[in-house]
């Protein structure tokens, strides 16, 4: 059984002193690839740092609404010179978050929209986030799919990619909904528009019924699993910090509510991954 952790902050201050450790575990796990996402710009360097060290991790490179206060086109530009660096495959993670406010909405939306716009100009599958901002969310995702509404291309095949047999004649996705907590009906329409969801590892707790309701009911062949390290550890692991190792336990959950095995769950996410990310922009 292999893993791809779709979305892990491990080049964090969280894992400064024990990283080796922790990758080790998640080899141990069975997780074969790790994106690395950035909140800004520092974050994204240290992931593409790490990544350049390690074959099996990739890195991604955005701004966090969090930050879009601080988003100009000095940040534009450093930001467009990294998502140029080796291992880097996505943009992100950038969205809305009009939960915290740490930023006013029209920055976000803002920010979001010149990003949408640099990732369609790179030809880069992004990665967004969005908390009690879904009207916003979909209203620019639409208006950036009908922009260019027609299908991605499948990513080609390179020695040393993370391509499976599908991302051969399957497009490419536009992007993800990272730590997907929406409706089935907003998981539809984000997969109309050409995206992933990302079921993360809070879908065991306890008090995620609703979300595992949600998670029943969305086609396997659009999800791809997350830990989102190193916050919300699952259930068993509570009150501890999140790793990659414990993205297994996203994927006995799926299989748990969709009636498969773990095995199947494990090879279909991996799959969608690699589909999504391509890791076309690294070298061998």
């Amino acid at each position: 059984m292999r893993l791809f952790d779709s979305h892990a902050h491990i080049q964090g201050s969280e894992y400064t002193g024990d990283l080796d450790y922790v990758l080790s575990r998640a080899r141990k796990a069975g997780v074969e690839r790790i994106l690395l996402p950035s909140d800004d710009l520092a974050m994204a360097r240290a992931g593409i740092a790490l990544a350049q060290r390690h074959p099996w991790l990739y890195a991604s490179a955005g701004i966090h609404p969090h930050h879009a206060s601080s988003f100009d086109d000095g940040v534009m530009h450093e930001l467009e010179l990294l998502l140029g660096e080796d291992r880097v495959v996505a943009l992100g993670e950038i969205g809305l978050d009009y939960f915290y406010m740490h930023s006013p909405r029209e920055a976000q939306i803002a920010a979001f929209e010149a990003q949408l716009a640099l990732a369609l100009q790179l030809d880069l599958p992004v990665v967004v986030h969005t908390r009690d901002a879904w009207e916003d969310t979909r209203a620019v995702i639409g208006a950036w799919v009908g922009a260019d509404p027609s299908p991605q291309p499948a990513p080609r095949s390179r020695r040393g990619g993370a391509e499976s047999q599908d991302a051969e004649v399957l497009p490419r996705p536009r992007g993800v909904m990272h730590y997907f907590t929406g409706s089935v009906e907003d998981g539809l329409r984000f997969i109309e528009m050409g995206f992933l969801l990302s079921i993360h590892t809070s879908v065991t707790f306890k008090n995620a019924a609703a979300m595992r309701e949600v998670v029943a009911q969305l086609p396997l062949e659009s999800l791809v699993i997350e830990t989102d390290s190193p916050y919300g550890a699952p259930q068993g692991y509570r009150g501890k910090r999140n790793e990659p190792a414990y993205v297994v336990e996203v994927a006995k959950m799926i299989a748990e509510l969709q009636g498969v095995s773990v095995e199947a769950v494990a090879e279909v996410t991996y799959a969608n991954a690699c589909r999504l990310f391509g890791c076309r922009r690294t070298r061998p």
